[in-house]
């Protein structure tokens, strides 16, 4: 069964929470910035469940054109359309029994969440062209690096549907809440590399260490898995220093060694402390500059006075997405 690694307060009160929602056979909403193991917590639910025989089926709302997302979630009948030879069934019906995981799920159209609302309400569908509505006892887990009631009282997505999707309602904590699982996942994932290559095992120097710390970790669990691989890859010895971590990530340069602080020090030193807050400060400016132009790159990149090109690096470095700005 996939487990959420970490030993902080923040993970453990999540995992306390799987495990009750586990036993519980209803909705669950999760939302989370991305990269935070969205997928990894819904997996955990469904294999600690009751429905851990049955399948897991996850689908990236986000990547359902809006004219087949009754076809990809319930399926067709024979004959349904020009090229329909046969029935096909959908995401629905490959879940019965089991776990639908709807990730990105603020990305549906309107169309989509009328469609998502009229299953949930009482469990039956008719697929595309067929006759006699159908039952399905899927689970649905959906998940969302959106806040939800935000993009309600925006109008971008319908409270109804909100109200059947959050049942039961998770937060996942970004990592820098973490404390210190950062020290933990870097030396897991450090290990899973050399496991994956099959190369020698390595370790992180101290100050390389104290750097991840000290990191604010935009892109959450998932940037530190990738930043491990590149700096496994980076170093030619057992041990991954400072340098190589900053060959592997530049984000890392302005970071330095520092010793150990005494209570009432400040957490972080100057210059983690300074790169600390220009990352935040950007995170925040696109994130409202992305609201202003309502996800439109375009627009963003003239309202700021930047290339486009250079907006797009931005936005891809914090692990903003387009798509929950964007009127419904």
């Amino acid at each position: 069964m996939p487990v959420m690694l970490g030993q902080s307060q923040a993970i453990q009160s999540v995992r306390t929470q799987l495990q009750r929602y586990a036993g519980c056979d209803v909705q669950v909403l999760i939302e989370g910035e991305t990269g935070t193991g969205k997928e990894l917590a819904a997996r955990e639910i469904h294999y600690a469940s009751a429905r851990r025989d049955h399948p897991f089926v996850p689908v990236n709302c986000g990547a359902i054109p809006d004219s087949l997302i009754e076809n990809e979630l319930f399926g067709h009948d024979r004959g349904a359309f020009t090229d329909a030879k046969g029935a096909q069934p959908g995401l629905i019906d490959h879940a019965r029994g089991g776990t639908l995981f709807l990730d990105e799920v603020d990305a549906l159209s309107d169309k989509g969440q009328v469609t998502l609302l009229r299953f949930l309400q009482d469990n039956e569908y008719r697929p595309v062209g067929g006759g006699a509505a159908r039952v399905s006892d899927a689970r649905i887990i959906a998940a969302t690096n959106a806040n939800l009631e935000q993009q309600v009282a925006a109008g971008r997505f319908r409270r109804d549907l909100q109200y059947r999707l959050n049942a039961l309602y998770l937060r996942l904590p970004p990592l820098r809440e973490r404390g210190d699982d950062v020290v933990l996942l870097a030396g897991h994932f450090i290990h899973a590399v050399a496991v994956r290559l099959r190369g020698p095992d390595k370790t992180w120097g101290e100050d390389a260490m104290q750097a991840l710390a000290a990191y604010a970790w935009p892109g959450n669990v998932r940037e530190l898995d990738n930043v491990a691989l590149r700096a496994y890859m980076c170093a030619e010895t057992a041990v991954i220093g400072l340098a190589e971590l900053v060959a592997a990530e530049p984000a890392f340069a302005g970071t330095r060694s520092a010793p150990r602080r005494r209570a009432n020090e400040p957490s972080l030193g100057f210059s983690a402390a300074k790169t600390h807050a220009i990352r935040k400060f950007e995170h925040d400016y696109l994130t409202h500059l992305m609201q202003e132009a309502c996800g439109n790159i375009s627009a963003a990149a003239r309202l700021s006075g930047t290339e486009r090109r250079q907006l797009g690096k931005l936005l891809l470095k914090h692990g903003i997405g387009t798509k929950q700005f964007r009127p419904h």
